[in-house]
């Protein structure tokens, strides 16, 4: 079952060292976290707020998934991310109700998190991330 808690909304950014001062000035903070995920083709920054964080996604290369959904629906929200407890049971669960997710597999994302994405087809339109934290083992 997913948490109630939001783990991060990501916004697609066509520069990320532009957004990142931008969102320093807004939410008066500085970012927690930057990092690079090859396998997903993001350079991602991540600014904490009280009970979640806004995660901005940059892409690299222009077969990036976020440089390809930046030129067709410019900047702007790309998802939402809810963590669960156990995400293939999570995952398991969402097929059997009808969802598709984007890949077959779950994969390393941002923040040692395991990931897979449903479908917006399936979701009105957005992009929906199920996360958890990567347990030791795993």
């Amino acid at each position: 079952m997913i948490n109630k808690k939001i783990d991060h909304i990501a916004i697609a950014v066509k520069n990320l060292d532009d957004s990142g001062r931008l969102f320093k000035k807004l939410l008066n903070t500085e970012p927690s976290k930057t990092e690079t995920i090859e396998s997903e083709k993001v350079k991602v920054q991540f600014f904490e707020t009280n009970n979640s964080k806004i995660e901005l996604l940059e892409g690299i290369g222009e077969d990036s998934s976020v440089t390809k959904f930046i030129k067709k629906r410019g900047e702007g929200i790309h998802h939402i991310a809810f963590e669960v407890e156990d995400i293939y049971k999570e995952i398991e669960r969402l097929k059997q109700l009808g969802f598709k997710t984007i890949s077959e597999s779950i994969s390393m994302g941002a923040n040692n998190k395991l990931i897979s994405f449903l479908h917006p087809k399936e979701t009105n339109g957005v992009l929906i991330e199920i996360c958890q934290k990567k347990l030791n083992g795993i």
